[in-house]
């Protein structure tokens, strides 16, 4: 936006430079593009009035003119077609320097003697190009420096606001800006209510109530629009950016600078019955301002006349609400009688909706970011009474049609001193800060450090808490707010030496060959039903597709499916694993969804990569078994794990274990039922586990002891036990009635065949014996070794082997 320096010190005037008053701005977050002079340099222009006109002896295209310049009446040609008698003009005495270092010397031009010259706008830089020379007003002073007379020591800035800052699209949102950063009173422009002097009006109808809740129209009958528009105001259009057209835009055009609000005028005339603010009708077209023709969406806002009984009712589109005007119903040189448009359109009807037809206009730019939905009366009567005052006229009353539920309203936010000073970091004094929201249009209200904040509507970028602190900080000013480097404490910490860390299982895994899959949490529920059929599942309400609808029980549903996809692309050993949640309902937990951390993993395929040093075998049991073992040993109490058979409908009967810590089942390990494997298209045999990881990330911290001086004893024993006996139990036994001696304890050979009973197997345990204080004897060996063979015997049955 682009705005004259010299009209906002109009409305605020603090004490400081050009330079300083954009830097402000700037600092304050409305960010400065530029600042360029309003006009040339040039020195020795005054004002004029042509006394005398006659046309040149010599030259059909010049005229000679005598100008009184109030101490003297000087001779000039000019060559404008617009120079006459009685003009003021702006007159370039001799000596005189224009833009461009260009000086003016006494010249005779086709044998004329010329003083002078007749200045046009592009001459002292007021525009790149003109029609003639300048015109002023009547009653400018003959004599007065043209710089002084038409204010031209002044600069256009140019700012550029972010897309939250629509209250600042106006003068009187600036100046409010600059008010406030400089402790000053801002100079409101009164504008008193026009009385009627007609009873003339139309209707207002508002359809869409949502998308424009307030609406108001004034009919003014017997206006001039060939009237010119005064210099004051063709200047502040010109220093913001915008070129005069017909008082009766120039107008509309000023209030939308100066008060930030966008207007419309329709020729009366080209209203049939009353005015209807709806959506278009789908296929609606629409003839605009620039004459080209749009076929409008239903979801478009439009201005609408109600139709006549002369033409059946028939209701046909004027303008484009908030975004441009028709051609049909625009003011044109035949216009006497007009009705003028002032709406709050809500920024969400209009946003997006220029630019889905090819436009950008300064009401639409405005209308989307928001306009102050309380301003339209001040802008129908500052607008009336300057139209009235440059192109007369009879101005009837002002109808409104609103929706009140639908206009936006003040909010109420509340600021914390401990937000405010935690988000600043600094200390703001209340007085200060009650100040500063009070300048700023709010209600405030302190008590107990806290401030209850009475947001006008006009301000839509204001909703919460940081929005304030936001406000508090710009206009005190960042540069205020003393830099102060940030501290942070250091603390160590907590880390319990027993935890495991889980990158140590993933490591683990991935050097024995296996790769890291992450798959979704919410599964198919048929694959689910498949692998945990019967059980209670998590639905999703509103699930991404049918095929991921519930939350998954395991980390196998999603893993199968991996393995699946792997397979189906020539992927012929295929091992992977995945940590992640899995989710069982339970109403005896908060929500009603247990969610447990799991590490799982599935192997299919040949042992080893094909080489040819090593032996050609498909993965088994005891494959991935192994690698679960290689997990648990991690922990340093591998002992405290047992595998004991087991059966799920999931894996394989007889290849199927549970695993258990200290009696806690932790997970299972085994092979994937073959029906399974042909239900879920997977080729050859699949393994697979899963361990509950809260139960396998503890470690067994080690005990530091002497190492004895003694010599060991190895014993072996081979023990023959019922086939269903489990070798660990064995094991367990002989470890709780070693002793003290009992060092070591391994497994080294499971025999059945000949010799041994059908339903027997024969167990070979070397046992390990040690004294910290001494050597040990033989009867102290035997007597352990008697101890062990003999519990054996009385809990399992058990014999030794011949």
């Amino acid at each position: 936006m682009k705005f004259s320096e010299s009209w906002l010190r109009e409305w605020v005037n603090p004490a400081i430079s050009s330079e300083e008053l954009t830097h402000q701005i700037t600092m304050a977050g409305l960010e400065v593009d530029g600042a360029d002079p309003v006009a040339g340099e040039f020195t020795g222009v005054k004002v004029g009035e042509v006394v005398e006109c006659g046309q040149h002896p010599d030259a059909d295209k010049l005229q000679v003119t005598k100008v009184n310049l109030g101490d003297e009446i000087v001779d000039i040609v000019c060559g404008a077609s617009n120079c006459r008698l009685g003009l003021k003009v702006a007159v370039a005495t001799v000596g005189a320097v224009l833009p461009g270092n260009f000086k003016i010397k006494k010249a005779k031009l086709r044998g004329q003697p010329s003083f002078g010259m007749l200045c046009s706008e592009s001459e002292l830089g007021l525009a790149e190009s003109s029609d003639g020379i300048i015109e002023l007003p009547l009653d400018a002073p003959v004599g007065t420096c043209v710089r002084e007379y038409l204010d031209l020591d002044d600069v256009t800035i140019d700012v550029d606001l972010t897309a939250n800052r629509g209250d600042c699209l106006g003068i009187k949102g600036l100046a409010r800006e600059v008010g406030v950063l400089n402790s000053l009173a801002v100079n409101e422009v009164e504008t008193p209510a026009v009385s009627p002097s007609i009873d003339d009006k139309r209707e207002i109808t508002i359809t869409a109530g949502e998308a424009c809740p307030r609406y108001l129209g004034r009919v003014i009958k017997g206006i001039n629009v060939n009237a010119v528009s005064p210099l004051w105001l063709v200047e502040k259009l010109r220093r913001c950016g915008v070129r005069s057209i017909d008082p009766v835009v120039d107008v509309t055009n000023y209030v939308l600078l100066e008060l930030g609000h966008p207007m419309h005028a329709f020729d009366l005339a080209k209203i049939d019955g009353g005015i209807d603010v709806r959506f278009a009708k789908e296929g609606e077209k629409l003839v605009l301002l620039d004459e080209n023709e749009v076929t409008l969406s239903s979801d478009t806002l439009v201005i609408a006349d109600t139709g006549t009984s002369e033409n059946n009712g028939e209701s046909k589109a004027l303008a484009m609400a908030g975004i441009f005007g028709g051609l049909h119903s625009g003011v044109t040189a035949q216009s006497t009688d007009i009705f003028l448009e002032s709406a709050f359109f809500a920024p969400l009807a209009i946003l997006g909706k220029a630019r889905q037809y090819g436009l950008h206009t300064d009401a639409s730019h405005r209308y989307e970011r928001g306009v102050d939905p309380q301003l339209q009366h001040q802008a129908m009567e500052r607008a009336t009474a300057l139209l009235l005052e440059i192109v007369g006229g009879q101005a009837g009353p002002v109808i409104e049609a609103k929706h009140d539920a639908h206009i936006p309203a003040e909010k109420t936010v509340s600021l914390r001193r401990e937000k405010l000073d935690g988000r600043i970091g600094f200390h703001i004094e209340d007085s200060t800060v009650t100040e500063i929201l009070q300048r700023l249009g709010f209600t405030v209200d302190f008590n107990q450090d806290s401030w209850q904040v009475v947001v006008p509507a006009y301000r839509f970028d204001i909703a919460i808490e940081v929005d304030l602190i936001e406000e508090v900080a710009r206009i005190f000013g960042y540069n205020n707010i003393p830099n102060v480097s940030p501290t942070a404490k250091l603390t160590m910490p907590a880390h319990r030496e027993a935890e495991l860390s889980l990158s140590k299982l993933r490591n683990t895994l991935v050097n024995r060959g296996y790769q890291e899959a992450i798959t979704y949490s919410f599964v198919d529920p048929k694959v689910q039903e498949l692998l945990h059929p019967g059980q209670d599942v998590m639905t999703l309400p509103h699930p991404i597709s049918s095929e991921m609808s519930v939350m998954r029980l395991s980390m196998w549903t999603g893993l199968l499916q991996a393995m699946s996809y792997n397979q189906n692309r020539q992927q012929n050993r295929v091992r992977l694993f995945e940590t992640g949640l899995r989710f069982i309902p339970d109403e005896s937990v908060e929500n009603g969804v247990r969610q447990e951390q799991m590490l799982a993993g599935v192997i299919s395929g040949q042992r080893f990569d094909e080489h040819w040093q090593m032996e050609k075998a498909a993965s088994d049991f005891y494959d991935i078994k192994g690698d679960v073992e290689a997990l648990l040993s991690l922990t340093a109490d591998a002992g405290a794990y047992e595998f004991s058979q087991a059966e799920i409908d999931a894996l394989h009967p007889g290849q199927t274990a549970a695993i258990y810590k200290n009696g806690v089942l932790v997970g299972h390990v085994g092979t994937l039922h073959p029906e399974l494997e042909r239900k879920l298209g997977l080729n050859g045999r699949t393994l697979m586990f899963e361990l509950l990881l809260s139960e396998v990330l503890t470690q067994k911290l080690p005990e530091a002891r002497d190492l004895s001086r003694f010599p060991s004893n190895r014993r072996d024993i081979a023990v023959v036990v019922e086939e269903k006996i489990n070798a660990n139990k064995v094991l367990q036994l002989i470890e709780k009635v070693g002793g003290n001696y009992l060092v070591d304890l391994n497994l080294f050979d499971v025999y059945q065949g000949k010799g041994i009973e059908p339903g027997f197997k024969s167990l070979a345990i070397a046992m390990v014996l040690q004294d910290h204080d001494k050597t040990l004897e033989e009867k102290d060996i035997n007597e352990v070794v008697n101890r062990v063979v003999d519990t054996l015997k009385v809990e399992l049955n058990a014999s030794l082997r011949d």
